[in-house]
Parts: structure tokens; sequence; C-alpha cells
């Protein structure tokens, strides 16, 4: 037998990001948004820290371009600097249904 009521439920209903405090939501309903974590270890300054933060597309973009920089930076002089195309983090591209093809 079949017996159908209604269930209250959590669910999240919008994300802000971190630092501009804009909803990631777009106008298809979609929640997009970047997510930058650590987790620190025995021995760290910070054991025992579980960071996690949320970022929209422009906050996400803005301090990676600087991370960029500073690598490009800290490699200057080396005889075999990075590669510029080597994209810092890209972990795959068109990846649509994030099935790995």
């Amino acid at each position: 037998m079949k017996i159908l009521g209604r269930v209250e439920q959590e669910a999240v209903t919008d994300l802000r990001c971190d630092i501009c405090d804009e909803s990631t939501r777009q106008a298809s309903g979609n929640l997009q948004f970047g997510t930058l974590e650590a987790q620190w270890g025995y021995g760290t300054a910070h054991d025992g820290e579980r960071y996690e933060v949320h970022l929209c597309e422009r906050c996400f973009f803005t301090p990676l371009a600087c991370l960029k920089q500073e690598r490009r930076t800290a490699h200057l002089f080396e005889s075999n600097p990075i590669p510029s195309e080597v994209e810092l983090g890209l972990a795959s591209r068109n990846d649509w249904f994030r099935d790995g093809e």
C-alpha cells in the first residue's frame, strides 16, 4: 500500500558569494559558483582548521589572475619557466556533463 504525504525538507535555495555577497543563481535557476577549500593537518600553523569559501565567477577569477601573475614572477628567471598556456588549477575543459570525456 502506498501512503502519500507531504514531507518538509531543507534544501539550498541560494548561495551568495562570500566576497561580494551577490547571489550565484543564474537566470536559468542554476547555482554557478566556485569553491576554494583547504583542510590543514598536523604540524601546520593552522592544524585542524578547515576552510570553504564560495565565490561567484567574477570573485573567483580575479584572485586567480593574481595567483597566475605570482606564479609567473616566481619562475621568471628559471631556465625552464612554466609555459604560459598551462592553466593554473584547470582540471578539465568542456566537460559539460562532468563525465570526464
